[in-house]
C-alpha cells in the first residue's frame, strides 16, 4: 500500500547543531555555498536516527534509499569560521513515493537566518535505483 499524500503544519520540526569546519571555508573566507546542502544532509542523517528512529542504515537494510530530486536554497547571510549553526528541518509534505523537507540554517549565536530552502526526496529501491512506494510504517514514522 502507498502512503497518502499529506501536507500538514502538524509535522514536527527537528534541530541539529553543527560547527563550521576549516574545510567549509572558501576563498572569500566564508562558508562555500555547497556546504549548506551538506549541513542539511548531515542534519537529516542525524534526525533520521535520533528523531524518526529509523537511520539510513535501517532503510538500506530494508532495501530502500533516498535520492534528491530537487534542491532549492536561498542564501541570506554568510557563515564564517568559528560559527556554529542550527539546522532545522520539517517534513512539509509526504507523497506516495517521496517527501518534501523544508529547512533553515541559523547562526547559533544570534539565531539570524543564514539560509533556507527545501528538498524533494524520492524513495528508491537500493538495488535498482527505481522509485519505490513508501511503506505505511515508514510513512507513519515521518508523520510525527
Amino acid at each position: 500500500m502507498s502512503a497518502p499524500t499529506t501536507a500538514s503544519p502538524a509535522f514536527s520540526t527537528f534541530e541539529t547543531r553543527l560547527d563550521v569546519r576549516p574545510d567549509d571555508i572558501d576563498m572569500n573566507r566564508h562558508v562555500h555555498n555547497s556546504r549548506y546542502l551538506d549541513y542539511v544532509l548531515a542534519a537529516r542523517y542525524d534526525q533520521m536516527e535520533r528523531c524518526y528512529r529509523m537511520s539510513m542504515a535501517d532503510f538500506l537494510d530494508r532495501g530502500f534509499s533516498w535520492v534528491v530530486k530537487v534542491a532549492h536554497i536561498e542564501h541570506k547571510r554568510p557563515l564564517e569560521m568559528g560559527d556554529s549553526v542550527v539546522v532545522r528541518t520539517r517534513v512539509e509534505a509526504l507523497h506516495p513515493r517521496g517527501v518534501r523537507v523544508e529547512f533553515e540554517i541559523v547562526k547559533a549565536s544570534d539565531e539570524k537566518l543564514s539560509a533556507k530552502g527545501w528538498f524533494e526526496y524520492v524513495m528508491v529501491h537500493a538495488d535498482t535505483g527505481r522509485p519505490a512506494l513508501i511503506p505505511e510504517d515508514i510513512a507513519a514514522k515521518y508523520a510525527v
